[in-house]
């Protein structure tokens, strides 16, 4: 048997109140490009789902654009549809909520009111696993950008949503998280189990990644 597919989230999502205003997050989608490079050049076939970011596509890399958490969701589950092997590793920083009501043209500071109502964004890793929980050869592997109790965190979330294993960091620690292109991480299994890496390149850390998936 071949390599299954390996799908990747990274970048930001957008979440629009008007065209022109939007809820976000500062990340840059390094992380999720390297592991698409990483990937790619391990001989996977790649597809990259890209919230909105300036970075270039990697090598062999099929590249999928889009702006919002639910045509991030879309875009991973129109992949899964054919039901090759696959893993899907979401470094994505997706928007945990989303305005109730888009408005069609650039509100007016006049009409803006100070309380804008949300709607909570599915969680894709979960959605994904709840619509194809018995699928063995649908692997999934998360991300977990924590600020507290970072691990304890991670194991939950590895838990909840049935992954292979979560990468967690601490966005607070200088030189890792957000745009830049080191980072440190620990590899958080079901179990409890627990592989901390020392701080290095985002690059590194993707090959590393890929290593683990190569195991399934």
């Amino acid at each position: 048997m071949g390599r299954p597919k390996l799908i990747v989230t990274a970048g930001p999502t957008r979440e629009h109140i008007d065209p022109v205003r939007f809820i976000s997050n500062p990340s840059t989608g390094k992380m999720g490009f390297a592991v698409a490079r990483a990937a790619a050049k391990r001989g996977f076939e790649t597809v990259l789902i890209a919230g909105p970011v300036s970075l270039s596509t990697p090598a062999g890399v099929r590249r999928v654009d889009v702006v919002s958490a639910r045509q991030m969701l879309d875009a991973a589950v129109r992949e899964l549809e054919s039901g090759t092997p696959a893993v899907l590793v979401a470094t994505a920083a997706v928007a945990d909520w989303r305005p109730a009501v888009c408005a069609a043209s650039k509100l007016k500071k006049r009409d803006m009111k100070p309380v804008i109502r949300l709607v909570r964004n599915p969680d894709i890793l979960k959605h994904v696993r709840g619509l194809y929980p018995d699928r063995d050869d649908l692997k999934l592997v998360g991300f977990a950008a924590e600020t507290d109790n970072v691990l304890a965190e991670a194991a939950r979330k590895c838990r909840e949503k049935g992954l292979e294993f979560i990468v967690a960091n601490d966005v607070t620690e200088k030189g890792c998280g957000f745009a830049v292109d080191t980072n440190r991480v620990t590899f958080v299994y079901p179990d409890g189990e627990c592989a901390a890496l020392p701080k290095t390149t985002k690059l590194r850390v993707a090959g590393r990644i890929v290593d683990e998936i190569l195991g399934f």
